[in-house]
């Protein structure tokens, strides 16, 4: 229910309604800057700003014929209206309104976005601060490295996000620009002040210096900020999918009741939503491809971006929105595994270790390299036993490694049973958990 309402908010801003709506905003802003600045009087730019209206059957009527839609959304608005129609896009070229619409159309869906991304992070904060000191293997190639907390993972994608959210409060400032600057950009046959009092009416920045649209670079950092962000949504997702995955099985996807993970196997339980958002999250990097390829317009303009801006605009910021409901939807209902994250993290044996190890007999005069040679053929000697299929631990619970190190004899001329044994100590690894989550989450 959630993510369908997230889909509805989001469309809204691009139904063709929506559109025209933004045009006539546009256009209204316009009639009051001409009043502004003394062109139309009171009286009609009264009329226009509370009669002006449109039909989406009417344009599409009258779009059948002229071939062009502002065309036929301008002479639809001056059904609604009286002598005064003549006022009606005085000025004005076609891109001042549908660009300047546009900008309204991706400021207030850039809006929605940064808000899903505050929701998504606020869920990962919290359950981050719920698994600070869960203890987990670190992996590096998909290979068994170091303990970590399930929560730095979780502070990772924090981090991350709020990145993210800092880039699409600059993009918003970059989108948030309009123009009416008349054909080619050179206010020929309206003044300057006519587009600044104009845009502020709107909310939005005047074009610097515009031609005959608003530059397609702001729309590609548009482009380039969403794909982005889907990046990191993807990546959060494919840790989730591996980490619900049979053999390691540490964390999973909420599976309600009555859930049905396949049609043959009934014991299946996918990771259907996590392989989703990494679906979506592919396509909108695609979109980053043509807002760039608009940028190089022909001259002061042509419309070889429109086509492509018709479709890619509405798809990107909805599939956007949806994405991060989704992956919301994910976080706060994951369903996480201490127990066989700690099953998992002893797998190895206690080759997790190895490092500690490596790290303390530098400390005791020998060198790195002998150190390494010392800690790296008993990590081997695990390996082989483990390829064996034998028991990674003794009768006592005892870690193969630690067995192996203990009985080194060249080991034991530098480091003590005691020495060796502390290199064992889970909480070595975990003494700058808070000092790291003061850094992402602040002191609160």
């Amino acid at each position: 229910m959630v993510e369908r309402y997230a889909r509805e908010e989001m469309t809204q801003h691009w139904t063709q309604h929506a559109r025209y709506a933004a045009w006539l905003e546009v256009e209204k802003a316009a009639v009051k800057a001409w009043n502004k600045l003394g062109l139309i009087p009171d009286d009609d730019c009264k009329k226009i700003v509370k009669n002006a209206t449109f039909s989406v059957e009417r344009i599409e009527e009258i779009e059948a014929v002229t071939k062009h839609d502002l065309i036929a959304f301008n002479t639809s608005v001056s059904e609604s209206l009286g002598k005064e129609s003549r006022w009606f896009h005085y000025g004005m070229t076609s891109s001042d309104a549908v660009d300047t619409g546009v900008a309204l159309q991706m400021r207030d869906s850039l809006d929605i976005i940064i808000k899903d991304v505050k929701m998504l992070m606020k869920s990962i904060k919290k359950r981050a601060k719920e698994h600070k000191m869960t203890l987990m293997v670190g992996r590096s190639h998909g290979i068994h490295g170091e303990p970590i907390t399930f929560g730095l993972t979780l502070a990772v994608w924090y981090d991350e996000m709020a990145r993210h959210l800092k880039n699409l409060k600059q993009t918003r400032e970059v989108i948030a620009v309009g123009q009416i600057s008349g054909a080619m950009g050179n206010f020929a046959h309206a003044p300057l002040e006519l587009e600044e009092y104009a845009m502020k009416e709107l909310g939005l920045k005047p074009e610097p210096c515009s031609n005959q649209v608003v530059h397609r670079d702001r729309y590609a950092r548009l482009a380039s900020a969403l794909a982005l962000m889907a990046s990191s949504v993807e990546k959060f997702a494919v840790q989730i999918r591996h980490l619900q995955r049979t053999e390691v099985y540490e964390a999973e996807e909420y599976f309600a009741k009555g859930q049905k993970g396949s049609s043959a196997m009934p014991h299946k339980r996918n990771p259907i939503l996590t392989e989703n958002i990494t679906g979506l999250a592919r396509t909108i990097r695609a979109y980053a491809v043509p807002a760039m390829e608009n940028v190089a317009l022909w001259h002061e303009r042509d419309i070889s971006h429109s086509s492509n801006e018709r479709f890619w605009l509405p798809d990107a910021f909805i599939t956007t929105d949806f994405m991060l409901h989704r992956m919301n939807n994910v976080i706060a209902n994951l369903t996480v595994m201490p127990e066989n994250m700690m099953k998992n993290l002893n797998l190895t044996g206690g080759l997790v270790f190895s490092q500690r190890v490596l790290l303390e007999l530098p400390l005791k005069g020998v060198s790195r390299e002998d150190a390494y040679k010392i800690v790296q053929r008993n990590a081997m000697k695990v390996w082989e036993e483990i390829q064996q299929g034998k028991s990674t631990t003794n009768k006592k619970g005892e870690s193969l490694y630690l067995l192996h190190l203990l009985a080194d004899k060249e080991l034991r001329e530098s480091l003590s049973e005691e020495q060796i044994r502390e290199c064992f100590n889970f909480d070595y690894y975990t003494k700058n958990v808070d000092s790291i989550f003061k850094r992402v989450f602040g002191k609160k």
